[in-house]
């Protein structure tokens, strides 16, 4: 049935589907009864028959029997539940440990055993949020980096977050487990189906809450493994592309066409795309003392981010090129025509 819950894909999703079929019966089972009983006085022991109400202060068989008939129900309900609750919350003995950090507004996955890491962002086009294009199918469910596990394998989720609370929710797994900053929190799986699984960040975490989705991939172990040796070979690359930016130079419209994707993915969130910010939550990229004063202090606050507010450290979020050509662009878009140019070595110099 379609507004029931679903089974998902998981040993313990089915668990739990079964436990929420076992008490809505138990509960529909009361009703009736409950009901039953009450239609039946009214039809019955109404005054228009003759009834006489009966004249009585309290009964002690009465009060034993709704005392002891509710125990008895509870006591039935909640060994299931609690066999349930007790498999959902043993993630011993797992194959692969995943640490989940939550952050406005992306998640980051950290594979412990296969020292593979990287952030997930979602991927809707920004035209599709703003209306001017029809949304797709997966509109705001979709993200440029799925995680991906394998299926019959135990996974032990490690959740936390760098400012604000979130939730990792996915409903196929029964898995839904707060982030919070400064505790770590477990949860585990074990996906028996292959295929693509999607959720949301179910705590309100802030302006872009329903703009942070998950997207896991279930793959076979042979699979997987081939994934697990392509983002060895991908991180690989990545780190020699990052050297050889180091001694390039590029030109200003590079800079500024390379900086204004990396602006719209990670910064437009929070600072608009018009870079004007929002008034009392977000400072304006326009005009402001940060993109048109000093290039040092710009380059301070975009590597290290700012305590004590949302401005998150993206020094190990972004290469060196990708912030030197976002801080490009920031100071010389939306009128700031300071002129600079900012290239991948210096963004390294400042880091050391």
């Amino acid at each position: 049935m379609p507004l029931n819950m679903t089974k998902g894909v998981t040993d313990i999703s089915g668990q739990v589907y079964n436990l929420h079929m076992t008490i809505l019966y138990i509960c529909c089972a009361i009703g009736v009864v409950v009901f039953g009983v009450m239609i039946y006085s009214m039809i019955n022991h109404r005054k228009s028959k003759g009834a006489i109400a009966a004249n009585f202060h309290e009964s002690t068989k009465v009060e034993i029997a709704w005392t002891i008939a509710p125990f008895i129900i509870l006591i039935i309900m909640a060994i299931p539940a609690t066999k349930t609750l007790i498999a959902m919350e043993d993630p011993s003995d797992a194959d692969i440990t995943i640490k989940i950090t939550g952050s406005q507004w992306k998640w980051h996955y950290s594979y412990f055993d296969q020292d593979i890491e990287f952030y997930s962002l979602l991927s809707t086009p920004r035209a599709q949020i703003e209306g001017t294009e029809e949304k797709g199918e997966n509109y705001l469910l979709e993200v440029d980096k799925p995680l991906v596990l394998p299926i019959n394998k135990k996974v032990r989720f490690l959740m936390t977050s760098e400012d604000v609370i979130h939730s990792w929710w996915v409903p196929a797994f029964a898995v839904k487990k707060d982030a919070n900053p400064g505790f770590i929190n477990e949860a585990w799986t074990r996906i028996d189906i292959p295929g693509t699984y999607r959720g949301q960040c179910a705590e309100l975490c802030g302006k872009d809450h329903g703009f942070m989705p998950i997207v896991v991939e279930a793959l076979s172990q042979a699979d997987f493994d081939i994934w697990v040796a392509e983002q060895k070979n991908q991180a690989s690359t990545a780190a020699a592309e990052a050297e050889a930016s180091l001694s390039k130079s590029l030109s200003m419209d590079e800079l500024m066409a390379q900086g204004e994707q990396v602006y719209m993915s990670r910064c437009a969130a929070c600072h608009q795309p018009n870079g004007m910010g929002l008034p009392g939550v977000f400072p304006p990229m326009k005009g402001s003392p940060i993109t048109t004063g000093p290039l040092m202090d710009h380059l301070e606050i975009v590597i290290n981010g700012k305590a004590g507010t949302a401005m998150q450290a993206f020094g190990k979020q972004l290469t060196a090129q990708e912030i030197a050509t976002v801080i490009t662009y920031e100071r010389n878009a939306w009128d700031n025509n300071t002129g600079d140019m900012i290239q991948a070595a210096d963004v390294s110099q400042h880091g050391q």
